[in-house]
């Protein structure tokens, strides 16, 4: 087996901003007489809502899934045969896959030659700016808003109300933080590493779609819709963490992902890794 060698790391930091109120459910910790059907997630040390890296990253893959018409192949769990995902199950799909090869699979001994999961994704607080804001007015929970929805039978117009928690509109988590790993073979690093720049797209493509889509649930109703700001795409070389003295290059900046696209990458990666 070749080895597995770490070229150097691409961070994608910025901020998030809630363009309409935001539902990430969390659970209720002891039974609420008179309280919110569905709360969110929230610190529990602070009490602050927040956003997980893992919804930020599972929304991120679960659109890019659909977005390459990537097979629902895999049963999530046993008892929820019906709710499936795609992961690759063969190496040779596995190397033709930029979701899996950027998002992970789950190890098996046929695909033995896998890379490790390139890309994390930290959780998101909020900013001190939006904490102080929100301490200044009158919000129906602690940083969060309560949005009363009612269901209606379509049969007998029975009318019945529900409560979602949300984080408000306007509202800006931050420092966000996204890292995704460059990886090679020894067995071929010169064409690998152009490979692996190439699957960084993926990434942004994935955030792209979420800012055209929802995070979070209730998004056909209106919640989960999201921005991000104040980007900066930063790499940090193998020679960097074998001399601190040296800088972190900064490979593009702007608000909005699509703003990021236009960089070119390859160059000024390739050209760090070969510095």
């Amino acid at each position: 087996m070749a080895n597995i060698q770490l070229q150097g790391k691409i961070f994608i930091r910025g901020e998030i901003e809630t363009t309409t109120g935001l539902h990430i459910g969390g659970s209720a910790g002891e039974l609420d007489i008179g309280g919110v059907d569905n709360p969110v997630i929230r610190n529990p040390l602070t009490r602050e809502p927040y956003i997980p890296g893992s919804s930020l990253r599972g929304k991120m893959r679960s659109l890019l899934d659909r977005h390459l018409n990537r097979p629902l192949n895999k049963p999530i769990r046993r008892n929820a045969p019906r709710v499936r995902i795609h992961e690759c199950d063969k190496l040779t799909d596995y190397n033709e896959c930029s979701v899996c090869q950027v998002f992970g699979v789950a190890p098996t001994r046929s695909m033995e030659d896998t890379m490790p999961t390139r890309l994390i994704v930290r959780d998101a607080l909020l900013t001190p700016e939006t904490r102080e804001r929100f301490d200044e007015i009158d919000t129906d929970m602690p940083y969060t808003e309560v949005k009363t929805e009612v269901a209606i039978d379509r049969i007998t117009s029975a009318a019945t109300p529900r409560q979602n928690e949300r984080v408000p509109a306007e509202a800006t988590f931050g420092p966000m933080e996204m890292i995704h790993s460059l990886y090679t073979l020894d067995t071929d690093s010169e064409k690998s590493v152009d490979r692996e720049i190439a699957l960084f797209d993926a990434v942004l493509t994935g955030m792209e779609l979420l800012e055209d889509d929802y995070l979070g649930g209730s998004g056909s109703r209106g919640s989960g819709k999201i921005a991000f700001r104040n980007l900066k795409v930063i790499f940090k070389s193998r020679k960097y963490y074998k001399n601190p003295e040296s800088d972190p290059i900064t490979l593009a900046e702007g608000d909005g992902v699509a703003s990021l696209r236009s960089a070119d990458y390859q160059s000024q990666i390739s050209d760090a890794i070969q510095a």
